[in-house]
């Protein structure tokens, strides 16, 4: 059955770690001296080896972000030196190279993890001298431990900030949730606390009327970690050695040697296209936020920190709407059950909450879901969804088990988990979500499906295995344009106190105000992404890459970024989080994601659940067996097209 989240000692974590690091090099070097060449012989045992190390290294892995302490981090810190050095001797092992050169595969997905297989032997370097291999070796080492300490730089200064106000005043425009949220007493005086966790970040940034206090939260949010600027600068001359070492002109070039984009000129064509056209549209929406703000408030000069405050005055002038007034209609709960609804009529499943027959949950929020097709169990997922101190920003899906078919013939089921870090529940109010929590939900959902719906049967190919950086957003993207359609909506929102459901009136302002100020986030989209690709076209340090940034604004940025902004020193997507030189791939991902979403639901908002099934079929099913490409036209029988992201986003 499923695996548990359950390590008895993490002071001995490191050294059990090794010991099963140790068997399965031993494993390797019987296999490579095996007469066999058969794929069942060597490759699936590898599989069940890699498997057993995923699954226990993962809880360690996952509490280290969901439940961070000293214990995690120390336990944490001593284990990623012994999986750099056994990742190094696998993909450095000539021998297994050799071995697996011999073997032939009989289906299509095994010859898939076969050329897998063979070309990350190669990008790793495995016809090169032993001393550039050892240096390969440093290398990635070298870059798992600043990676790491990247991202715990960022969470201890998260954990340190707050910002205290005591005037009523300042608050007065913030909705009642996320007031009761911040409220908190010092010395017998009620106060109002905000930190650097987003939605206590988000909250006042985007309802605080002191505007004093919004450049404070600001400058914080955007200054932190300064001490990852020496962190970066090592990554960057580190990757860029790394490529050229195995041959590349710099690190984007060799990122490319895995993704669906052909080059690196096709990369920045494309980012350009984008930023070109979303440029006039962009330019009108921050007119029409300056005269606003002038008209408000007599404010002549708009500041990024005064962005999201007047865009929300300007959403509701407009529409008569923002994101608070759907918030009592969004209850956690009740969009979790209804989203899962929604998956279940799209794909024909099942899903049954088995929370409470879990044991060693690392959370009593946790909440379990077992999923069902044709009345057999499928697969699990895991759901840990409010915010808290111990757990890092963002949100994210994380694999656990994969599906595959073991070296003893038994199937070994699928499991994910989806973190979040929405407003947590009080002991007097729920959690209650934005639509924009929504949104997040619905595609953190896609990913888990991707996972856990594949049909494949070889592990490196399977659910979300084997599947390009660049096309691994597609199915996150395609449920998540979901979240915005009437009739899902109105299948789960109702007011969290009298059942009300959400009205018509206000559906059709989310929908009305869905690509508000659209083509301003794709400019911010690609900034981050040129930003990226372009730092890793050639070598930069120092103060060369904020002046690199500051190039790529000029025509990103329309309002002018105080110096005191350091967005890099936080950018964990591409210096923590496996996004370097492919941030880019949200966009390029969700060129696919918009066309499918389009094939699928009509001008009417009418499903089209036949080519809903095709998708699961084609798409979800197949996981990494071939290019995202190749199963996109075995699906629709046609590319995708550019204009279709175009059309998403009401950008003409």
């Amino acid at each position: 059955m499923f695996q548990q989240f359950l390590i008895n000692n993490f002071d001995e974590f490191p050294k059990e770690l090794k010991k099963l690091i140790d068997c399965n090099l031993a494993d390797i070097d019987d296999l490579v001296l095996s007469e066999s060449n058969n794929y069942d012989d060597i490759m699936r045992v590898m599989d069940d080896n890699e498997e057993k190390l995923e699954l226990f290294f993962t809880p360690l892995s996952h509490l280290n972000s969901v439940e961070n302490s000293e214990e995690t981090q120390k336990a944490y810190e001593q284990s990623l030196p012994l999986l750099s050095e056994y990742s190094n001797k696998i993909a450095q092992n000539k021998k297994l190279y050799e071995k697996i050169l011999t073997i032939k595969g009989e289906t299509l997905e095994q010859k898939k993890v076969l050329e897998d297989s063979i070309r990350g032997f190669k990008l790793s370097g495995i016809d090169l001298p032993i001393e550039k291999q050892k240096r390969l070796e440093e290398i990635d080492l070298r870059l798992s431990e600043l990676s790491n300490h990247f991202s715990q730089n960022l969470l201890n200064e998260i954990k340190a900030y707050e910002l205290i106000i005591k005037d009523e005043q300042d608050v007065k425009n913030l909705p009642s949730s996320d007031k009761e949220l911040a409220l908190c007493e010092i010395d017998g005086k009620k106060v109002y606390r905000f930190t650097l966790q987003h939605p206590s970040y988000m909250a006042y940034m985007t309802y605080g009327t002191n505007r004093a206090y919004r450049e404070e939260l600001y400058r914080a949010f955007t200054s932190k970690a300064p001490q990852n600027s020496e962190i970066i600068d090592e990554i960057l001359k580190l990757k860029m050695e790394e490529a050229n070492i195995l041959g590349f002109e710099n690190f984007a070039s060799y990122s490319l040697a895995t993704k669906d984009a052909p080059d690196e000129k096709s990369v920045i064509d494309f980012l350009d296209e984008l930023a070109k056209l979303s440029l006039p549209q962009a330019s009108k929406d921050i007119q029409e936020l300056q005269e606003l703000a002038l008209r408000v408030d007599g404010l002549e000069k708009l500041e990024p920190y005064d962005v999201g405050y007047y865009s929300n005055i300007l959403q509701f002038e407009k529409f008569d709407f923002d994101d608070s007034m759907t918030k009592p209609y969004f209850q956690s709960e009740q969009v979790l059950n209804g989203m899962l609804k929604t998956v279940e009529n799209f794909f024909g499943v099942e899903f049954k909450d088995v929370s409470l027959e879990i044991e060693h949950l690392w959370n009593d929020k946790v909440k379990v879901f077992d999923i069902y097709e044709d009345n057999l169990l499928h697969s699990r997922l895991y759901f840990d969804l409010e915010a808290r101190a111990s757990k890092r920003g963002g949100a994210w899906m994380h694999n656990f088990e994969t599906h595959y078919i073991k070296s003893n013939g038994d199937i070994q089921k699928a499991s994910a988990f989806i973190v979040c870090n929405f407003s947590p529940s009080t002991a007097t109010q729920p959690s209650l979500l934005s639509h924009s929590d929504v949104v997040t939900l619905f595609h953190e959902m896609g990913h888990a499906i991707h996972h856990l719906f594949t049909k494949c049967v070889e592990r490196d190919v399977s659910g979300i295995n084997g599947v390009a950086w660049d096309t691994v957003e597609f199915p996150s993207q395609f449920l998540e344009n979901f979240a915005y359609e009437k009739s899902v909506l109105k299948s789960f929102a109702k007011h969290y106190e009298s059942g009300e459901p959400i009205s018509d009136e206000l559906l059709d302002k989310i929908d009305a105000s869905k690509n508000f100020q659209a083509s301003l986030g794709m400019l911010r989209q690609m900034e981050f992404s040129l930003f990226d690709f372009k730092l890793h076209q050639k070598l930069y340090g120092g103060d060369e890459v904020q002046r690199l940034l500051d190039s790529i604004r000029e025509t990103t940025a329309l309002i002018k970024v105080p110096e005191y902004n350091k967005f890099q020193n936080g950018f964990s997507h591409i210096f923590a989080g496996g996004y370097s030189a492919g941030y880019y791939s949200y966009k390029w991902a969700e060129v696919l994601s918009a066309d499918a979403f389009f094939e699928c639901v009509d001008e009417d908002g009418a499903f089209n659940y036949e080519k809903l099934l095709g998708y699961k079929e084609h798409i979800l099913a197949k996981g990494g067996s071939d290019s995202m490409r190749n199963l996109y036209k075995n699906w629709l029988d046609k590319e995708p097209e550019v204009p279709a992201l175009l059309k998403l986003y009401g950008i003409l």
